[in-house]
């Protein structure tokens, strides 16, 4: 270990800390330090699969915790608001799992609490830190494939479960638009821009459970996006402009894309950078290099992106709830 190491703890081992704590064990600079669960045998499994230094069975022993630098968050929507204010204000850089709260209002008082204790704070969105996506964003700005016209992503799948479970349940902020919405709507806004204008219809029972959305953005582009609870279908995008098109597969955490020119022979790009694992790990390191840097937002998932994104969100959810 050396000066440059990056110290990690994790709040709430389910399933996307399994999958963020796998990466960061193949991400140049980083440790996880610790894990910590209200259930304390949880914890400890947790922790010793991924090769922790050690567990907590309560979330304030890891915040209290001086070997610490940021913590990861990776809890139920509805407690990522709590539980990143008591690490902030614990001192702790935080990244958190999308979406950062469950509408703009208490992301901006998160944001405010960062700014306060003059901590590091960003939403987990690691699709905006993949290099594939950095790399593609960085092409089609620099004119490489023509002007953007029109992105097409979707992203759905089936829940099979009842009324209380986190996705179904309005009270856990389920629903379609803040699980996956947020992504094709970052991926829109971090290849077009700024939404100029947005408008949804979909179904909705307790919760939104599909939704379409078109959108218009700068400079004469416009998209469909649809994600949906119900139904299974390719995660993908593709961004056709003047010159062809650019596919996408798994676009949230893709390996590569293809450009298409047209009448000519498909291209494939491989990123290069290289994907730590599915892409958790480049989030953590570019984490690590904020905080190094001094920083108290991120280039990539700045907060105003952030913000953005969840007032999207909360538009199109009372749109479709109103329907």
């Amino acid at each position: 270990m050396t000066d440059t190491t990056t110290r990690w703890g994790i709040l709430a081992p389910g399933s996307i800390a399994e999958s963020f704590a796998a990466d960061l064990a193949h991400t140049p600079g980083q440790q996880l330090v610790a894990v910590a669960s209200r259930d304390a045998e949880r914890a400890a499994d947790f922790a010793a699969r991924h090769g922790a230094l050690r567990s907590h069975g309560s979330y304030d022993e890891l915040l209290a915790a001086p070997d610490i630098d940021v913590v990861y968050i990776a809890s139920p929507h509805a407690l990522h608001l709590e539980q990143a204010t008591r690490a902030l204000e614990a001192g702790k850089h935080v990244l958190c799992e999308k979406p950062l709260t469950l509408d703009r209002a208490t992301a901006e008082q998160l944001i405010a609490t960062a700014r306060k204790q003059g901590r590091f704070l960003m939403e987990g969105m690691w699709m905006a830190t993949n290099p594939v996506i950095r790399d593609l964003d960085a092409r089609l700005k620099a004119g490489e494939f023509g002007a953007a016209r029109h992105l097409h992503c979707e992203f759905s799948f089936r829940v099979d479960a009842g009324p209380e479970h986190r996705l179904l349940n309005p009270d856990l902020g389920g629903g379609a638009l803040l699980d996956v919405g947020v992504y094709p709507l970052s991926l829109a806004h971090i290849l077009l821009g700024e939404a100029i204008a947005l408008h949804g219809a979909g179904v909705h029972d307790r919760v939104d459970l599909n939704v379409s959305i078109s959108g218009r953005y700068p400079g004469d582009s416009t998209a469909s996006l649809a994600v949906g609870l119900t139904h299974p279908a390719p995660v993908a995008a593709r961004l056709s402009t003047t010159e062809g098109w650019i596919e996408i597969d798994d676009f949230y955490a893709p390996t590569h894309f293809t450009w298409v020119p047209s009448g000519g022979e498909r291209v494939r790009f491989d990123p290069a950078q290289p994907l730590y694992g599915r892409g958790f790990g480049n989030e953590a390191a570019h984490v690590a290099e904020c905080i190094a840097q001094g920083l108290l937002e991120s280039p990539l998932v700045p907060h105003a992106q952030t913000l953005t994104i969840l007032g999207q969100v909360d538009r199109l959810r009372a749109e479709v709830a109103g329907a």
